[in-house]
């Protein structure tokens, strides 16, 4: 097994294999979208099938290789936590999206049935401009990688919480919408402001949401934001005393108690881990 790295923050590839590849552990992101083709993906010890027109997310620290059936025809672009990170994004928890759900992603990302077409069309766009090489191609492909992230992100909240099913009251998708969007702002995040923003009464909010969502309110705001802080602890260089200023904890020990409820282990414990 060889540990893959980046040259820079955003790679795009069009790649073509008859034979199965070697194991690779990713220092990065990887989304493979399948032009042509069928076989398997090993990945963390788990083997998914994959087939043509499927789309597939790796995470930092993964390690995979592609057990090739059929001849198969991958687009991959790679792009760093840094990237994610850094880029001026509309909407910045829609990437903290692609981080807080990737680990539970197993196969194919694409659930919103309406974005395949739009993949599709993308990935043949990267695969000219990679194969033209034209003027501005550079330019080109960077718009076109970073909608091909954006559309990934959009079909990851679609997986809200592990209880939901596509066929759930659509009220429950807006309010875990806003809780996503307000998950830096506490002050939102409280029943009784979240019921007033949907015209609910607390006691049925909570029960509504139990209801629908499979667990409390309160379980789903902690493990979301839970898993933020795990990412950002594993994959960027902030400062504990920076996370505790972006959750707006009142001080690191609140973080830690915080933390070490959930996951039965110290913040430093865990970053060293």
């Amino acid at each position: 097994m060889r540990k893959e790295s980046l040259n820079q923050l955003v790679e795009v590839l069009h790649s073509k294999y008859e034979q199965c590849t070697y194991t690779v552990q990713l220092t990065f992101f990887q989304i493979a979208y399948v032009v042509t083709g069928s076989g398997l993906l090993h990945i963390n010890n788990n083997k998914i099938a994959y087939q043509e027109g499927n789309l597939m997310l790796l995470t930092p620290n993964d390690e995979y290789r592609f057990e090739i059936e059929n001849p198969t025809e991958f687009l991959l672009v790679k792009f760093s936590s840094k990237y994610v990170k850094d880029s001026s994004w509309n909407n910045v928890n829609c990437m903290e999206c692609v981080l807080y759900h990737a680990p539970h992603i197993m196969g194919c990302v694409l659930k919103n049935k309406p974005d395949e077409p739009i993949v599709k069309n993308i990935a043949h766009a990267l695969i000219h401009e990679i194969a033209n090489n034209d003027v501005y191609s550079k330019d080109a492909i960077l718009h076109f990688a970073n909608a091909l992230i954006a559309v990934t992100a959009r079909n990851l909240t679609k997986m809200k919480s592990e209880h939901i099913q596509a066929n759930t009251d659509t009220k429950i998708h807006v309010i875990i919408d806003y809780i996503q969007t307000n998950i830096y702002m506490p002050e939102k995040l409280r029943a009784n402001i979240i019921a007033e923003q949907f015209g609910l009464s607390e006691t049925y909010l909570g029960t509504y949401f139990k209801r629908q969502g499979g667990e409390t309110l309160s379980s789903f705001i902690a493990k979301y934001k839970l898993r933020l802080i795990e990412h950002k602890l594993k994959f960027s260089d902030m400062r504990i005393n920076e996370i505790v200023s972006e959750f707006k904890f009142s001080d690191e020990s609140h973080l830690n108690k915080f933390f070490k409820k959930h996951k039965g282990i110290s913040l430093t414990a865990f970053r060293k881990a």
